[in-house]
C-alpha cells in the first residue's frame, strides 16, 4: 500500500477527488476554431486522466464568442464535444472542471469590428474576381481601416475597460458566465473554476480599477462583482464544485511588483474569507498577471524561487476551512509531498510537469522514475504566445496522443546507440521500453552531451533535470551504458539496428586570424576547458552566444557581441528575453548587429556593418566563437545492419532539444 500523501483522497464540496494531483488551467491551443473540444484536445486531456490525474481544469473557457483562440462554451451546439470529454475522463475516476473567464475588453464591440473588417475583405475579393479593381481597393482599404480600429479599441480596453464598462455590460457578462456554467452541467462537467484574473482580477485590483461607483474604491466594492459572479454560478449549478482562482500580486527580489490584476496579499486574505462565506468549495492561490509577459505567471527556470506563491497560500489556508491549491514551480513529487506533509496546501497543481510526464500519479504509486519539467518555457509558454499548440520539449507525444505512443517491439532485437547525448538517451529509452536489448556507447565520461554545457550559463542549471531522469530510468530498463569508449564494428554488426547520436561540434569562423591563441570556442569555455579574462568579443549572438556572454559577465569579463542578423537572441523565449536584456543593459554589453567579422587581430576584431558598409574595429583581449555548430562525421563503412541518425548528426542543421528528443523517440519507435 503506497502511503504517498499525493495519492490520498480529498473532499471538495460534495465530491471526493481520488488524489491530490491536479492539472491546472493552461491555454493549450488544441481546441477547434469554434472553441469546441476536437480530437487533439480530447486525446490530450484523456491521456492525463489515464495517467492518474484526479482533477483536470480546462483553462480559459469563454462564455461568449471571443476572437481569442481559446475553448468556448457559449452555444448549446458546443455541449456535445465537452460531454464526450467529460464521459471519457470519468472512466478513469477523474473530475473535469472548466475555468470560465471573460477577457478585460468589450468582446461584442471588438467582435463586430473584426467581423466588419472580414466582411469588407470578402467584398473586396468578390470585386477583384469580377475585375472591378477600383472597388477592390476601396473595400480592402475599408477592411484594413476597420481592423486597425478594432485592435486600437482592444488595446484601449485592455487598459481601461475595467473602469469604463457600464453596469449593464457587467450584468450581461455575469449572465453569460452563469449560462456557461449551466451548459457545463449539461455536458457532465464536475466543477467550475472562476478565473479570478482577467476581467474579475482587474476589477478586484487597486492598481487597475479606477471606478467611482459601487464596483470601485474600497476592497468591499472592488470584490463585489467577483462575489456576484460566484453567487450567480452557485444559483445556476448548485451541485457542482465551485473553485476560485485567486491571483496574488507578489513582490520580486528587487522590490518591484509582479502582476497587476488580482490583490495584494493582505487584501487577498480578507477576500479568501469572503469567498468561503459565498460558498466557494476550493481556492487556488496563484500569481497575478496583466503585465503582458506570461513569464510573470509561468516563470522560466532560475528566475523565481520554487513555488514562490506558497507562503501566501499557507497564510490563506490558516484562515479558511476549504481546500487550498498551490501552483507554480512545484516541479517534483518530493516537493508536493513536503507541502502536503507540512500542511501548507491541500492539493498540488502540476501544470508544465504534467506536460512533461502525464503519468506522475501512476509512477508515484509504482515507485517509478518521473521525467521532470525543466521550466524552460520553450515548448509551452512560447507556443501559447506564438499562437501554436502547447507541447513539452522533452515529451514527443504532446498534442499527438491519438497517434503517437510507444508500441510493443517486434520480437527480440538488439539495439546499439552511439552517443549519450539527449537524442541517444531518448532513443535508448524508447527502444528498451519496446522490449529490446539496448547498449549505449560514448567516448565521454558522463552522459548528457551538450545538456551539460547548456546548464552552465546563469539560471540554466535546472536543465540538468533532463539528464538526471535518464540516469534514473535507464538502469531500470536493463540498458547497458559504456562510457569512455568507442564501439567496434563487430559489436555494431551483432545488433539489429545501430542508432547514431554522435552530436555536433562548435564552428570556428573561417576568417583571417581565427587560429590565433586569443580565439576560443564557446563550448570550451562552458565545458571549463578554457578560461578567459578582460574584454571579450563574442562572435555570434544566437542562443549559445548570448548565454555564453551572460556567463562571461558572471566571471567578471567585459563583453561585446557581434551578430550578422539585425538582433541578438533570435529564437529565445519571450519570457527569458527581458531578463537577458536587463542583464546586458546593467553590464553595458555592446551589441554590434548587422555586423560581419572580416579579420581577427591580436588586439581585437575587424568587422563591417552589412547595412552601411562601415568598417568597425572592436578591441578585445579574447575572441569567443559562438557562430553555431556542425554535425560530427560518422562513417558507416563496414556496418552491415541498418543505421539511423538522430539529433545533431541527423541533418544539415543541428537540432534543438525538441528536435533531438523527437528524432530519438521516433527512430527507436520505428525499429
Amino acid at each position: 500500500m503506497n502511503n504517498s500523501l499525493l495519492l490520498q483522497p480529498l473532499k471538495v464540496g460534495s465530491q471526493t477527488l481520488k488524489n491530490r494531483i491536479m492539472f491546472p488551467p493552461l491555454t493549450t491551443g488544441y481546441e477547434e476554431r469554434d472553441g469546441s473540444i476536437g480530437e487533439r484536445s480530447f486525446h490530450f486531456y484523456e491521456r492525463l486522466a489515464k495517467g492518474g490525474v484526479s482533477y483536470i481544469v480546462i483553462g480559459d473557457v469563454a462564455p461568449v464568442n471571443t476572437a481569442s483562440p481559446t475553448p468556448k462554451l457559449c452555444d448549446d451546439r458546443q455541449i456535445p464535444s465537452f460531454k464526450r470529454l467529460a464521459d471519457a475522463v470519468h472512466t478513469y475516476d477523474c473530475k473535469l472542471a472548466l475555468q470560465i473567464f471573460h477577457p478585460e475588453y468589450d468582446v461584442p464591440g471588438v467582435g463586430r469590428m473584426i467581423m466588419g473588417a472580414m466582411a469588407a475583405a470578402k467584398e473586396a475579393e468578390a470585386a477583384k474576381a469580377a475585375g472591378d479593381m477600383t472597388l477592390f481597393e476601396e473595400k480592402m482599404a475599408q477592411s484594413n481601416q476597420v481592423r486597425t480600429q478594432a485592435y486600437q479599441k482592444l488595446h484601449h480596453d485592455m487598459l481601461h475597460f475595467v473602469t469604463e464598462a457600464t453596469i449593464e455590460q457587467l450584468m450581461e457578462i455575469k449572465s453569460a458566465i452563469a449560462a456557461c456554467a449551466k451548459r457545463a452541467k449539461a455536458a457532465g462537467v464536475d466543477a467550475i473554476e472562476v478565473h479570478g484574473d482577467r476581467l474579475l482580477g482587474s476589477l478586484c485590483s487597486s492598481l487597475l480599477n479606477h471606478r467611482e461607483d459601487s464596483y470601485g474604491g474600497s476592497l468591499e466594492n472592488r470584490v463585489r462583482y467577483a462575489l456576484e459572479v460566484v453567487t450567480a454560478i452557485k444559483e445556476a449549478v448548485p451541485d457542482l464544485i465551485l473553485e476560485y482562482k485567486l491571483p496574488i500580486i507578489t513582490t520580486n527580489t528587487d522590490g518591484s511588483m509582479r502582476g497587476k490584476g488580482g490583490l495584494f496579499p493582505e487584501e487577498a486574505k480578507k477576500f479568501a474569507v469572503l469567498l468561503e462565506e459565498a460558498g466557494v468549495d476550493m481556492i487556488q492561490v496563484a500569481q497575478a498577471n496583466h503585465t503582458g509577459n506570461m513569464g510573470d505567471t509561468i516563470p522560466p527556470m532560475g528566475t523565481v524561487p520554487y513555488n514562490w506563491t506558497l507562503p501566501i497560500a499557507q497564510e490563506i489556508k490558516s484562515l479558511v476551512s476549504v481546500p487550498i491549491v498551490t501552483v507554480g514551480r512545484v516541479i517534483t513529487v518530493e516537493a508536493g509531498e513536503k507541502i502536503l506533509q507540512e500542511g501548507q496546501a491541500d492539493m498540488i497543481g502540476y501544470g508544465r510537469s504534467l506536460l512533461t510526464d502525464p503519468d506522475i500519479a501512476k509512477k508515484v504509486e509504482a515507485g517509478e522514475p518521473i521525467r521532470t519539467c525543466l521550466n524552460c518555457n520553450k515548448g509551452c509558454v512560447d507556443a501559447i504566445q506564438d499562437r501554436r499548440y502547447i507541447s513539452c520539449v522533452l515529451n514527443a507525444e504532446n498534442g499527438d496522443e491519438a497517434t503517437i505512443s510507444i508500441h510493443q517491439g517486434e520480437g527480440e532485437k538488439k539495439v546499439v546507440v552511439i552517443g549519450a547525448g539527449i537524442a541517444g538517451l531518448e532513443a535508448a529509452r524508447v527502444a528498451a521500453k519496446r522490449g529490446y536489448q539496448v547498449q549505449i556507447y560514448d567516448t565521454a565520461e558522463k552522459i548528457g552531451g551538450q545538456i551539460l554545457l547548456a546548464a552552465v550559463p546563469p539560471r540554466k542549471s535546472e536543465i540538468l533535470r533532463a539528464v538526471e531522469y535518464y540516469e534514473k530510468i535507464l538502469p531500470t530498463l536493463g540498458i547497458t551504458i559504456k562510457l569512455g569508449q568507442t564501439c567496434d564494428l563487430d559489436t555494431m554488426n551483432q545488433a539489429d539496428t545501430v542508432i547514431v547520436a554522435v552530436g555536433a561540434e562548435n564552428v570556428i569562423l573561417p576568417v583571417t586570424g581565427s587560429d590565433a591563441k586569443n580565439v576560443v570556442s564557446a563550448w570550451d569555455i562552458l565545458a571549463g576547458k578554457k578560461t578567459v579574462s578582460g574584454s571579450c568579443a563574442v562572435i555570434g549572438g544566437g542562443l549559445v552566444g548570448t548565454e555564453t556572454a551572460e556567463y562571461l559577465l558572471q566571471q567578471g569579463c567585459k563583453v561585446s557581441i557581434v551578430e550578422m542578423l539585425d538582433k541578438i537572441a533570435n529564437g529565445e523565449s519571450s519570457t527569458i528575453l527581458p531578463i537577458i536584456t536587463k542583464d546586458f543593459e546593467e553590464h553595458q554589453v555592446q551589441q554590434y548587429t548587422n555586423t560581419k567579422v572580416t579579420t581577427i587581430l591580436p588586439s581585437g576584431v575587424e568587422a563591417i556593418n552589412t547595412k552601411t558598409q562601415e568598417t568597425i574595429t572592436i578591441p578585445c583581449d579574447y575572441v569567443v566563437m559562438a557562430v553555431g555548430s556542425k554535425k560530427l562525421p560518422f562513417s558507416t563503412d563496414g556496418i552491415t545492419v541498418p543505421v539511423k541518425f538522430v539529433g545533431d548528426c541527423s541533418g544539415e542543421k543541428t537540432a534543438s532539444i525538441t528536435e533531438a528528443i523527437r528524432s530519438g523517440y521516433h527512430a527507436a519507435n520505428e525499429i
